[in-house]
């Protein structure tokens, strides 16, 4: 698709990028319909700066030309460079730069791109207007103040700033229901006997099955599989995805969101992520539909406040940490991490069965849910003392949702403590016992999660306790695991030795 209109000295070329997808991105605001071309482009770099899951390519472009559509159904000018271009240079700068050469247009304009890398490269493009984007609740300005002169910045606090600058679940000043957070009352574990319902899942139409065939013949060697394909690509099939999700399983949402069940990829979970991330959905559209429940009596309380404060939390305030801290903030690396990231992390093969059910869910859905990246993938990866930058690049290659503002603070601060502890008060490290309270995977396991050592035991727990002595001199003065550290110390010399003998059995496995 290439623009006829001939350019004026008024001209602008917008540039509207892949997770840009909303008629209220600062750049297309600039615009004036009458004057300006926009451009969308498909380019190699983006697909292949890591290993993109197969959906998640499949899902962006299917999704860039469905809004390029919508574009020029209401008359805008554009210019949208395919993938299979043969005049395709490859990067958006390279785009942007030859657009501006073949249509005489002498400015751009883009909306602030979520990834450090991509500023930096559009940095170097001296006609390229960067605006701020203003799809998020809080500014970066407004985050760096919040932090200012703060050592460990904790989501709750930021949180109660949210929720009283946007007024969702407030009472004047005060909390509905009188209390910020009910996270406490969010920890059932799941049963295999409850109806589970499923997220809503769209029928591919023509521009989808060029796109799945497009990535099967470019991207056939990445991550996962492209079919099944059912995620929404329009803002319009997003909403639907919305309602479905409130409708049939908000109520329930809060109790099991931290639940897992081996082959239930989904449960309560709104998989509603990559939409929100992409731009076919905003944050508050989304919250504002959650809170009508309750207020409604649709969904209880604890539901719709954990899952406001997953979005105008915990989300505006990973992405707060990332552009506080970057660009050296992906590569930190605290507990000074080393080992290559395993094999089975990409294949799947491995005899534990949580870490090989959630890593094939992943490859075969670009999905797990919070606790499943968290709680079994991750967890595993800081026992095991995984480097933190190769467990990041996993993590932002696998998942459709994955963008580095978001995926890396995730990952390198909550999941893998590799800051130090600037966002989260303590490491997310657990022993198989967490495992097998809020799942059933340990029931078809191989190893026996009762048992602490031996080759029959769950490898999470002796190298929970492994992982504890190894980082003894930056943890054991943590507060939050006092208690640990003073088990440690009343077990008896032969035990600690079973546990370090066990642990460096299933590290041997690994390094082998």
């Amino acid at each position: 698709m290439k623009p006829s209109r001939p350019a004026s000295n008024r001209s602008k070329l917008i540039v509207i990028l892949g997770d840009q997808l909303s008629f209220d991105s600062a750049a297309l605001r600039s615009a004036v319909i009458q004057d300006d071309t926009i451009l969308m482009a498909e380019v190699y770099d983006e697909t292949r700066y890591v290993a993109h899951h197969q959906k998640k390519i499949a899902y962006v472009l299917s999704a860039m030309r469905h809004f390029a559509k919508s574009l020029i159904k209401v008359g805008w000018t554009l210019r949208y460079i395919r993938l299979d271009d043969p005049e395709n240079t490859g990067s958006l700068v390279g785009e942007i730069q030859r657009a501006l050469s073949e249509l005489d247009i002498q400015n751009a304009v883009v909306t602030e791109p979520g990834e450090y890398r991509l500023l930096e490269d559009f940095h170097r493009c001296p006609q390229l207007c960067i605006l701020p984007d203003e799809r998020f609740i809080a500014s970066h300005q407004e985050f760096e103040h919040w932090a200012e002169g703060r050592k460990q910045l904790r989501m709750e606090y930021f949180y109660r700033q949210m929720r009283r600058k946007t007024g969702l679940l407030m009472s004047g000043n005060q909390p509905v229901g009188g209390q910020w957070n009910y996270d406490s009352q969010n920890r059932k574990p799941a049963k295999g006997d409850l109806f589970l319902p499923e997220p809503l899942k769209i029928e591919p139409d023509e521009i989808t099955k060029d796109v799945l065939h497009l990535v099967d013949e470019h991207f056939g060697d990445h991550f996962g599989t492209t079919r099944p394909f059912w995620f929404a690509v329009t803002r319009d099939d997003a909403l639907r995805a919305l309602e479905h999700f409130v409708q049939v399983a908000l109520p329930n949402f809060g109790d099991y969101q931290d639940a897992m069940l081996h082959g239930e990829p989904f449960l309560y979970h709104s998989v509603l992520s990559q939409y929100l991330n992409s731009g076919l959905l905003s944050p508050l559209e989304i919250c504002r539909k959650v809170v009508s429940a309750y207020d409604q009596g649709h969904a209880p309380l604890n539901s719709v406040e954990g899952y406001i404060r997953q979005i105008i939390g915990w989300r505006e305030f990973v992405r707060g940490i990332y552009w506080y801290r970057m660009p050296d903030y992906t590569h930190e690396n605290f507990l000074n991490a080393k080992r290559p990231l395993p094999e089975f992390y990409w294949t799947a093969e491995t005899n534990m069965a949580c870490v090989s059910s959630v890593i094939t869910q992943t490859r075969d859905e670009a999905y797990s849910h919070h606790i499943q990246r968290l709680m079994i993938t991750g967890n595993f990866a800081l026992l095991a003392g995984i480097d933190p930058f190769e467990v990041h690049q996993w993590y932002l290659a696998v998942y459709a949702d994955a963008y580095e503002w978001v995926e890396a603070p995730n990952v390198i601060g909550m999941s893998q403590f590799a800051d130090g502890g600037l966002m989260a008060s303590k490491p997310y490290a657990a022993s198989g016992n967490y495992i097998n309270k809020m799942s059933d995977y340990c029931g078809t396991c191989r190893y026996d999660v009762k048992q602490k050592t031996g080759k029959n035991a769950c490898p999470f727990n002796s190298l929970y306790w492994d992982f504890l002595v190894r980082n003894e001199a930056h943890l054991r003065s943590n507060p939050r695991l006092g208690y640990a550290y003073r088990t440690w110390d009343r077990m008896s010399e032969e035990k600690k030795l079973e546990y370090i003998k066990s642990a460096e059995h299933v590290l041997a496995r690994l390094d082998n």
